[in-house]
Protein backbone atom coordinates (compact mmCIF):
# COMPACT_ATOMS: atom_id res chain seq x y z
CA UNK A 1 0.00 0.00 0.00
CA UNK A 2 0.90 3.62 -0.56
CA UNK A 3 -0.18 5.64 2.10
CA UNK A 4 -0.55 8.77 0.54
CA UNK A 5 -1.58 10.96 3.40
CA UNK A 6 1.04 9.61 5.37
CA UNK A 7 4.04 10.54 2.83
CA UNK A 8 2.41 14.37 2.06
CA UNK A 9 1.41 15.47 5.76
CA UNK A 10 3.26 13.13 8.44
CA UNK A 11 6.36 11.82 6.85
CA UNK A 12 8.90 14.04 9.01
CA UNK A 13 7.06 12.16 12.02
CA UNK A 14 6.51 8.62 10.25
CA UNK A 15 9.82 8.46 9.33
CA UNK A 16 11.44 9.64 12.74
CA UNK A 17 9.32 6.83 14.87
CA UNK A 18 10.22 4.06 12.08
CA UNK A 19 13.99 4.79 12.83
CA UNK A 20 13.41 4.56 16.70
CA UNK A 21 11.54 1.46 15.98
CA UNK A 22 8.35 3.42 17.55
CA UNK A 23 6.44 3.49 14.10
CA UNK A 24 2.44 2.44 14.34
CA UNK A 25 2.49 1.45 10.47
CA UNK A 26 3.19 -1.53 8.64
CA UNK A 27 3.03 -0.10 5.01
CA UNK A 28 6.71 1.23 5.58
CA UNK A 29 8.37 -1.78 7.57
CA UNK A 30 11.00 -3.55 6.94
CA UNK A 31 9.71 -6.72 8.83
CA UNK A 32 11.12 -10.17 7.45
CA UNK A 33 7.77 -11.74 8.32
CA UNK A 34 4.95 -11.27 5.70
CA UNK A 35 1.58 -9.79 6.07
CA UNK A 36 -0.75 -13.07 5.43
CA UNK A 37 -3.74 -12.40 3.21
CA UNK A 38 -5.53 -15.59 4.29
CA UNK A 39 -8.74 -16.53 1.74
CA UNK A 40 -10.27 -18.71 4.33
CA UNK A 41 -13.27 -19.73 2.49
CA UNK A 42 -13.99 -19.14 -1.63
CA UNK A 43 -17.85 -18.96 -0.72
CA UNK A 44 -19.68 -15.95 -1.17
CA UNK A 45 -23.14 -14.51 -1.24
CA UNK A 46 -22.09 -12.43 -4.31
CA UNK A 47 -20.90 -12.48 -7.60
CA UNK A 48 -18.43 -9.25 -8.56
CA UNK A 49 -17.36 -8.83 -11.35
CA UNK A 50 -13.69 -8.25 -10.79
CA UNK A 51 -12.96 -11.15 -8.22
CA UNK A 52 -9.75 -12.78 -7.90
CA UNK A 53 -10.71 -16.05 -7.03
CA UNK A 54 -14.10 -16.15 -8.99
CA UNK A 55 -15.59 -16.96 -5.50
CA UNK A 56 -19.22 -18.43 -5.62
CA UNK A 57 -22.00 -19.31 -3.52
CA UNK A 58 -22.11 -22.76 -2.94
CA UNK A 59 -20.04 -25.34 -0.62
CA UNK A 60 -16.25 -26.09 -1.23
CA UNK A 61 -14.75 -29.40 -0.39
CA UNK A 62 -11.04 -29.81 1.00
CA UNK A 63 -11.03 -26.67 2.14
CA UNK A 64 -8.80 -26.36 5.64
CA UNK A 65 -10.55 -27.76 8.30
CA UNK A 66 -10.80 -25.67 11.90
CA UNK A 67 -7.40 -27.69 12.99
CA UNK A 68 -5.84 -27.51 10.10
CA UNK A 69 -6.73 -23.88 10.54
CA UNK A 70 -5.23 -23.45 13.95
CA UNK A 71 -2.23 -25.64 12.88
CA UNK A 72 -1.23 -22.70 10.57
CA UNK A 73 -1.75 -19.94 13.17
CA UNK A 74 0.22 -21.79 15.43
CA UNK A 75 3.03 -21.46 12.79
CA UNK A 76 2.28 -17.44 11.66
CA UNK A 77 3.20 -16.81 15.59
CA UNK A 78 6.02 -18.75 15.60
CA UNK A 79 7.92 -16.71 13.00
CA UNK A 80 5.82 -13.51 14.42
CA UNK A 81 3.48 -12.67 11.35
CA UNK A 82 2.46 -8.96 12.06
CA UNK A 83 -1.42 -9.29 10.63
CA UNK A 84 -3.43 -12.28 9.36
CA UNK A 85 -6.24 -10.33 6.97
CA UNK A 86 -8.68 -12.56 6.96
CA UNK A 87 -10.64 -12.61 3.31
CA UNK A 88 -12.54 -14.46 0.98
CA UNK A 89 -15.04 -14.90 -0.53
CA UNK A 90 -16.77 -13.37 2.01
CA UNK A 91 -15.05 -14.56 5.56
CA UNK A 92 -17.80 -14.18 7.83
CA UNK A 93 -19.34 -16.91 5.66
CA UNK A 94 -16.84 -19.11 7.31
CA UNK A 95 -18.92 -20.89 10.63
CA UNK A 96 -15.66 -20.74 12.49
CA UNK A 97 -14.53 -17.67 12.09
CA UNK A 98 -14.48 -16.13 15.23
CA UNK A 99 -13.30 -19.25 16.46
CA UNK A 100 -9.63 -18.71 14.62
CA UNK A 101 -10.10 -15.17 14.82
CA UNK A 102 -10.14 -15.13 19.04
CA UNK A 103 -7.78 -17.81 18.48
CA UNK A 104 -5.17 -15.87 16.34
CA UNK A 105 -5.55 -12.84 18.60
CA UNK A 106 -4.67 -15.32 22.01
CA UNK A 107 -1.29 -16.02 19.60
CA UNK A 108 -0.18 -12.56 20.11
CA UNK A 109 -1.33 -11.90 15.95
CA UNK A 110 -2.65 -8.59 15.09
CA UNK A 111 -6.29 -9.99 13.08
CA UNK A 112 -8.47 -7.87 10.76
CA UNK A 113 -11.24 -8.50 8.12
CA UNK A 114 -11.81 -8.10 4.38
CA UNK A 115 -15.67 -7.55 3.87
CA UNK A 116 -18.12 -7.06 1.31
CA UNK A 117 -20.21 -5.61 4.31
CA UNK A 118 -23.29 -7.26 3.49
CA UNK A 119 -23.58 -9.53 5.88
CA UNK A 120 -22.53 -7.15 9.04
CA UNK A 121 -25.42 -5.95 11.55
CA UNK A 122 -25.44 -5.31 15.23
CA UNK A 123 -25.31 -8.75 16.41
CA UNK A 124 -22.15 -9.56 13.66
CA UNK A 125 -20.54 -6.02 14.76
CA UNK A 126 -20.55 -7.62 18.40
CA UNK A 127 -18.61 -10.29 17.74
CA UNK A 128 -16.22 -8.66 15.69
CA UNK A 129 -15.65 -6.44 18.50
CA UNK A 130 -16.01 -8.73 21.09
CA UNK A 131 -13.09 -11.26 19.54
CA UNK A 132 -11.19 -8.29 18.73
CA UNK A 133 -10.44 -7.44 15.19
CA UNK A 134 -8.85 -4.60 14.76
CA UNK A 135 -9.82 -3.65 11.51
CA UNK A 136 -12.73 -3.76 8.51
CA UNK A 137 -12.25 -2.84 5.59
CA UNK A 138 -15.72 -2.59 3.06
CA UNK A 139 -15.39 -2.69 -0.35
CA UNK A 140 -17.67 0.18 -1.75
CA UNK A 141 -17.28 0.45 -5.64
CA UNK A 142 -19.12 3.32 -6.85
CA UNK A 143 -22.43 5.16 -5.69
CA UNK A 144 -25.48 3.34 -5.35
CA UNK A 145 -26.13 1.91 -8.44
CA UNK A 146 -22.99 1.16 -10.18
CA UNK A 147 -21.60 -0.58 -6.87
CA UNK A 148 -24.43 -3.09 -6.84
CA UNK A 149 -24.16 -3.49 -10.35
CA UNK A 150 -20.69 -4.36 -10.16
CA UNK A 151 -21.33 -6.80 -7.03
CA UNK A 152 -23.91 -8.63 -8.71
CA UNK A 153 -26.57 -7.69 -5.68
CA UNK A 154 -29.54 -5.30 -6.11
CA UNK A 155 -29.36 -3.94 -2.64
CA UNK A 156 -25.50 -4.60 -1.90
CA UNK A 157 -24.42 -0.59 -1.58
CA UNK A 158 -27.47 -0.20 1.20
CA UNK A 159 -26.35 -3.13 2.96
CA UNK A 160 -22.81 -1.95 2.99
CA UNK A 161 -23.35 1.16 4.01
CA UNK A 162 -25.56 0.02 6.60
CA UNK A 163 -22.72 -2.32 7.96
CA UNK A 164 -19.98 0.21 7.84
CA UNK A 165 -22.56 2.53 10.21
CA UNK A 166 -23.00 -0.42 12.37
CA UNK A 167 -19.09 -0.95 12.59
CA UNK A 168 -18.90 2.52 12.94
CA UNK A 169 -21.18 2.99 15.63
CA UNK A 170 -19.28 0.10 17.91
CA UNK A 171 -15.84 2.12 17.59
CA UNK A 172 -14.34 -0.75 15.33
CA UNK A 173 -11.41 1.14 13.15
CA UNK A 174 -13.34 0.90 9.31
CA UNK A 175 -12.20 1.53 5.75
CA UNK A 176 -13.68 1.65 2.25
CA UNK A 177 -11.76 -0.42 -0.55
CA UNK A 178 -12.70 1.18 -3.82
CA UNK A 179 -11.64 -0.83 -7.33
CA UNK A 180 -11.31 1.99 -10.15
CA UNK A 181 -12.14 0.84 -13.29
CA UNK A 182 -13.65 2.78 -16.19
CA UNK A 183 -17.22 2.08 -14.96
CA UNK A 184 -16.69 3.89 -11.66
CA UNK A 185 -13.28 6.04 -11.70
CA UNK A 186 -15.55 9.46 -12.20
CA UNK A 187 -17.30 8.09 -9.13
CA UNK A 188 -14.31 8.98 -6.62
CA UNK A 189 -14.75 12.07 -5.92
CA UNK A 190 -18.41 11.09 -4.48
CA UNK A 191 -17.17 7.36 -3.11
CA UNK A 192 -14.76 9.49 -0.97
CA UNK A 193 -16.95 12.37 0.31
CA UNK A 194 -18.85 8.97 1.35
CA UNK A 195 -16.02 8.05 3.49
CA UNK A 196 -16.09 11.31 5.28
CA UNK A 197 -20.13 11.80 5.48
CA UNK A 198 -19.54 8.14 7.27
CA UNK A 199 -16.71 9.23 9.31
CA UNK A 200 -14.17 6.50 7.47
CA UNK A 201 -10.75 5.98 9.26
CA UNK A 202 -9.95 4.86 6.16
CA UNK A 203 -9.77 5.12 2.19
CA UNK A 204 -7.81 3.18 -0.25
CA UNK A 205 -8.14 3.32 -4.02
CA UNK A 206 -7.60 -0.44 -5.44
CA UNK A 207 -5.87 -0.78 -8.50
CA UNK A 208 -7.46 -3.63 -11.15
CA UNK A 209 -5.34 -6.61 -10.87
CA UNK A 210 -6.10 -8.95 -13.93
CA UNK A 211 -6.57 -11.91 -11.82
CA UNK A 212 -9.53 -14.47 -11.68
CA UNK A 213 -13.01 -13.12 -13.22
CA UNK A 214 -10.65 -9.66 -13.31
CA UNK A 215 -9.08 -11.09 -16.33
CA UNK A 216 -12.21 -10.46 -18.08
CA UNK A 217 -11.70 -6.93 -17.23
CA UNK A 218 -8.69 -6.04 -19.08
CA UNK A 219 -9.68 -4.03 -21.34
CA UNK A 220 -12.15 -2.31 -18.74
CA UNK A 221 -9.10 -1.07 -17.25
CA UNK A 222 -8.49 2.82 -17.07
CA UNK A 223 -6.19 4.45 -19.30
CA UNK A 224 -2.80 5.60 -17.75
CA UNK A 225 -3.82 8.98 -18.26
CA UNK A 226 -7.14 8.39 -16.31
CA UNK A 227 -4.80 6.41 -13.13
CA UNK A 228 -2.78 9.58 -13.07
CA UNK A 229 -6.07 11.55 -12.98
CA UNK A 230 -7.12 9.61 -10.13
CA UNK A 231 -3.87 9.88 -8.40
CA UNK A 232 -3.59 13.13 -8.68
CA UNK A 233 -6.81 13.63 -7.24
CA UNK A 234 -6.17 11.81 -4.20
CA UNK A 235 -2.89 13.94 -3.35
CA UNK A 236 -4.78 16.89 -3.65
CA UNK A 237 -7.58 15.68 -1.86
CA UNK A 238 -5.49 14.46 0.66
CA UNK A 239 -3.75 18.04 1.42
CA UNK A 240 -7.27 19.27 1.54
CA UNK A 241 -8.38 17.45 4.15
CA UNK A 242 -5.24 18.12 6.01
CA UNK A 243 -6.43 21.89 6.35
CA UNK A 244 -9.40 20.49 8.00
CA UNK A 245 -7.85 18.40 10.12
CA UNK A 246 -9.35 15.55 8.98
CA UNK A 247 -8.87 12.43 10.37
CA UNK A 248 -9.24 10.23 7.29
CA UNK A 249 -6.64 8.27 5.32
CA UNK A 250 -5.63 7.98 1.82
CA UNK A 251 -3.63 5.24 0.56
CA UNK A 252 -3.35 3.08 -2.68
CA UNK A 253 -2.72 -0.17 -3.78
CA UNK A 254 -1.81 -2.43 -6.03
CA UNK A 255 0.41 0.40 -8.54
CA UNK A 256 3.06 1.33 -6.81
CA UNK A 257 4.10 4.33 -9.34
CA UNK A 258 1.82 5.65 -7.23
CA UNK A 259 4.84 6.54 -5.00
CA UNK A 260 6.82 7.98 -7.64
CA UNK A 261 4.09 9.71 -8.07
CA UNK A 262 4.10 11.39 -4.58
CA UNK A 263 7.59 11.53 -4.86
CA UNK A 264 7.89 13.89 -7.69
CA UNK A 265 4.92 16.13 -6.34
CA UNK A 266 6.89 16.37 -2.91
CA UNK A 267 9.81 16.96 -5.30
CA UNK A 268 8.12 19.94 -6.81
CA UNK A 269 5.67 21.58 -3.93
CA UNK A 270 7.63 20.29 -0.59
CA UNK A 271 11.09 19.89 -0.91
CA UNK A 272 11.95 19.93 2.07
CA UNK A 273 10.91 16.51 3.31
CA UNK A 274 11.96 15.12 -0.31
CA UNK A 275 14.80 12.85 1.86
CA UNK A 276 12.56 11.48 4.18
CA UNK A 277 9.71 10.74 1.52
CA UNK A 278 12.39 8.58 -0.50
CA UNK A 279 13.56 6.99 2.85
CA UNK A 280 10.06 5.50 3.25
CA UNK A 281 9.75 4.34 -0.29
CA UNK A 282 12.57 2.46 -0.02
CA UNK A 283 11.97 1.20 3.10
CA UNK A 284 8.54 0.10 1.52
CA UNK A 285 10.48 -1.22 -1.49
CA UNK A 286 7.47 -1.32 -4.41
CA UNK A 287 5.35 -5.09 -4.89
CA UNK A 288 5.57 -6.66 -1.75
CA UNK A 289 4.58 -9.95 -3.51
CA UNK A 290 7.14 -13.07 -1.96
CA UNK A 291 8.72 -10.62 0.06
CA UNK A 292 6.27 -8.95 2.54
CA UNK A 293 3.35 -10.40 1.45
CA UNK A 294 2.02 -13.83 0.94
CA UNK A 295 -1.21 -15.53 0.27
CA UNK A 296 -2.58 -18.97 1.67
CA UNK A 297 -6.16 -19.83 0.10
CA UNK A 298 -8.69 -21.69 1.68
CA UNK A 299 -7.64 -25.26 0.23
CA UNK A 300 -3.66 -24.42 1.80
CA UNK A 301 -1.97 -23.36 -1.05
CA UNK A 302 0.61 -21.01 -0.70
CA UNK A 303 0.66 -18.08 -3.45
CA UNK A 304 3.48 -15.00 -3.93
CA UNK A 305 0.42 -13.03 -3.63
CA UNK A 306 -3.45 -13.32 -3.47
CA UNK A 307 -3.43 -12.67 -7.00
CA UNK A 308 -1.39 -14.94 -8.25
CA UNK A 309 -3.67 -18.30 -8.19
CA UNK A 310 -2.04 -20.16 -10.55
CA UNK A 311 1.53 -20.51 -8.85
CA UNK A 312 1.18 -22.85 -6.00
CA UNK A 313 4.81 -22.60 -3.67
CA UNK A 314 3.11 -25.44 -1.39
CA UNK A 315 0.35 -26.12 0.89
CA UNK A 316 0.43 -26.02 4.41
CA UNK A 317 -1.53 -29.64 5.00
CA UNK A 318 2.02 -31.18 3.85
CA UNK A 319 4.57 -28.44 4.88
CA UNK A 320 4.44 -25.49 7.57
CA UNK A 321 4.39 -22.12 6.10
CA UNK A 322 7.48 -21.28 7.06
CA UNK A 323 9.27 -23.88 5.42
CA UNK A 324 7.47 -22.64 2.55
CA UNK A 325 8.22 -19.47 2.87
CA UNK A 326 11.85 -19.85 3.53
CA UNK A 327 12.86 -21.74 0.97
CA UNK A 328 15.82 -21.18 -0.67
CA UNK A 329 15.53 -23.35 -3.70
CA UNK A 330 12.71 -21.79 -4.63
CA UNK A 331 13.51 -20.15 -8.01
CA UNK A 332 10.08 -17.24 -8.07
CA UNK A 333 10.91 -16.21 -4.20
CA UNK A 334 14.25 -16.13 -4.96
CA UNK A 335 13.30 -13.96 -8.25
CA UNK A 336 11.15 -11.57 -6.24
CA UNK A 337 13.21 -11.14 -3.92
CA UNK A 338 15.78 -9.58 -5.98
CA UNK A 339 13.11 -8.55 -8.71
CA UNK A 340 15.28 -5.83 -10.27
CA UNK A 341 18.03 -8.10 -11.87
CA UNK A 342 14.55 -9.47 -13.88
CA UNK A 343 12.63 -7.19 -14.78
CA UNK A 344 12.58 -6.20 -18.85
CA UNK A 345 11.35 -3.34 -20.68
CA UNK A 346 10.18 0.50 -18.80
CA UNK A 347 10.54 -1.43 -15.55
CA UNK A 348 14.32 -2.57 -16.21
CA UNK A 349 15.14 0.82 -17.81
CA UNK A 350 13.51 2.76 -15.00
CA UNK A 351 15.46 4.79 -12.45
CA UNK A 352 12.95 4.00 -9.86
CA UNK A 353 12.73 -0.09 -10.23
CA UNK A 354 13.38 -0.22 -6.34
CA UNK A 355 10.71 1.68 -4.86
CA UNK A 356 8.42 0.27 -7.61
CA UNK A 357 8.79 -2.88 -9.76
CA UNK A 358 5.15 -2.86 -11.20
CA UNK A 359 2.82 -5.33 -11.00
CA UNK A 360 3.95 -8.88 -12.43
CA UNK A 361 0.42 -10.52 -12.55
CA UNK A 362 -0.63 -7.40 -15.10
CA UNK A 363 2.33 -7.88 -17.14
CA UNK A 364 1.70 -11.78 -17.31
CA UNK A 365 -1.73 -11.10 -18.43
CA UNK A 366 -0.87 -8.43 -21.32
CA UNK A 367 2.50 -9.87 -22.39
CA UNK A 368 2.65 -13.34 -21.19
CA UNK A 369 6.25 -12.58 -19.27
CA UNK A 370 5.46 -12.07 -15.62
CA UNK A 371 8.94 -9.85 -15.84
CA UNK A 372 7.75 -7.86 -18.68
CA UNK A 373 6.90 -4.29 -17.66
CA UNK A 374 3.60 -3.16 -16.08
CA UNK A 375 1.16 -2.38 -18.70
CA UNK A 376 -0.14 -0.09 -15.79
CA UNK A 377 2.12 2.34 -15.09
CA UNK A 378 1.92 5.94 -16.27
CA UNK A 379 5.20 7.32 -14.90
CA UNK A 380 6.75 9.64 -17.41
CA UNK A 381 10.71 8.84 -17.59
Amino acid sequence: MIGITKLLTGVADLSDKIKQGTANTLAFSNISSPIIVWNVTNKCNLNCIHCYIKAENKEYQDELTTQEAKNLINNLAEINTPVLLFSGGEPLLREDIFELGLYAKNKGIRIVISSNGTLINNKMTEKIKDIGFQYVGVSIDGVKDTHNKFRGLNDGFQRAIKGIRSLKNANIKTGIRFTVNKNNYKELPEVIDIALKEGIDRFCMYHLVYSGRGRELLNRDISNEQREECVNFLINKALELEKTNSKIEILTTDNHVDGIQIYNFVKKNKSRCLDEVMLLLKMHGGCSAGKKIANIDSFGNVHPCQFWPEVSLGNIKQQKFSQIWNNKNCSLLNMLRDKEKHLKGKCQDCDYNNICGGCRIRAYVKYGDYWAEDPACYYKN
